[in-house]
């Protein structure tokens, strides 16, 4: 069996996951005179509603089934040892600090002056340039498949 199909599912699914965060940087210094309330920034909160653990179910499901095609081969490919650890910290960071600073930011939107709006969001922007900078490293070791040791 061709594991290329359940490649890119899986790809297709983890940038996806990502998304909201990823777009984030984006989306708040074009919102920031509207203080978050644009569009746009709805958009991306709704890309993280209930439908990101759907998204992320796949993203399980699809990286499982990579395990059983690749089996211990994995362990002779260092390269993809980091990604899945650049990856496995990206969401972590995405989860856990990430998303409820981006919900907290919108949400409170109009109860602080735009100051503090605007630092906080210039904040989740850096936090959003770091997350894209890990997924880069992530396609360049994917890319490169270089021998690490």
């Amino acid at each position: 069996m061709s594991p290329v199909p359940l490649i890119i599912a899986h790809v297709s699914l983890a940038i996806l996951l990502l998304l909201p965060n990823l777009l984030a940087p984006f989306v708040l210094r074009r919102d920031s005179a509207t203080r978050g309330q644009g569009r746009l920034a709805r958009l991306v909160l709704t890309l993280q509603g209930p439908g990101s653990f759907w998204i992320g179910l796949g993203v399980a499901i699809t990286g499982i089934g990579l395990l059983v095609v690749i089996g211990l081969e994995l362990l002779t490919q260092p390269w993809l040892l980091v990604a899945l650890g650049l990856y496995a910290a990206n969401l972590v960071v995405a989860a856990v600090v990430a998303r409820p600073n981006l919900r907290r930011l919108l949400g409170l939107s109009g109860a602080m002056d735009q100051e503090t709006w605007a630092r906080l969001a210039r904040r989740q922007r850096y936090l959003a340039y770091g997350m894209a900078g890990a997924i880069g490293v992530i396609g360049l070791l994917m890319m490169t498949k270089p021998q690490l040791w």
